[in-house]
């Protein structure tokens, strides 16, 4: 497995995420359309043409609108069609997670390239996905292909220097205290060019989830 297929893996496996689809809501959304605007049953009948009864069974998922329904929808409540088919914001509570990780503990990753320490692997379903990496490949030819995974990603360096290859930009160097954001689907790898191996932080935000 190349080096890029490994960090892939390892993202996959600390995100605890998987892809999926949703169903469409389209009753949930226009109630939520409704709401937002302070409108009754009775107004939104009004600017529609549809009955409230009509319009109280699509709400509840009693019935599908037909394509005359939606129609009449768009153009009474003066919205488009993606206003009305996308997904009804997601109302979440504070959970008050939190995870622990102390210093060497953990998850080990390593590569032929990076040797990896996953952090707060005991969190399911995380929005950032954070590890540390001592950087090890000393020359860009070390790679066999780019390093690349889905999403964007910041990093700092902790200790040493880098040199940080990218598809679409000349070398960069950086050093202990420098920080870089950038797309992490575009392909990229590290280099230590300082004479121990660097130690950067890393922490991925998945696009679409791994």
């Amino acid at each position: 497995m190349t080096a890029s297929n490994d960090q892939d893996a390892a993202l996959r496996i600390a995100s605890g995420r998987k892809p999926f689809v949703e169903p469409l809501r389209l009753g949930e959304r226009l109630k939520e359309i409704r709401l937002a605007n302070e409108w009754t049953l009775g107004d939104v009948s009004e600017r529609t043409g549809l009955a409230r009864s009509t319009l109280s069974k699509i709400e509840n998922d009693q019935i599908s609108p037909t394509f005359t329904a939606v129609q009449k929808l768009i153009s009474g409540l003066d919205i488009d069609l993606p206003q009305l088919l996308s997904q009804p914001q997601t109302k979440t509570r504070t959970m008050g997670r939190r995870d622990l990780t102390r210093r060497g503990e953990g998850q080990q990753h390593p590569t032929p390239t990076y040797e990896h320490e996953l952090l707060s692997c005991e969190l399911a379903q995380k929005r950032m996905i954070p590890f540390k990496t001592i950087v090890r490949a000393r020359r860009f030819e070390e790679f066999s292909e780019w390093v690349r995974h889905d999403g964007e990603e910041f990093l700092m360096i902790l200790e040493g220097e880098i040199q940080l290859f990218s598809e679409f930009y000349e070398p960069l160097q950086l050093a202990k205290g420098d920080s870089i954001y950038f797309d992490s689907d575009m392909g990229h790898a590290l280099v230590s060019v300082s004479e121990e191996d660097a130690v950067v932080l890393s922490v991925c935000t998945p696009r679409d989830g791994l």
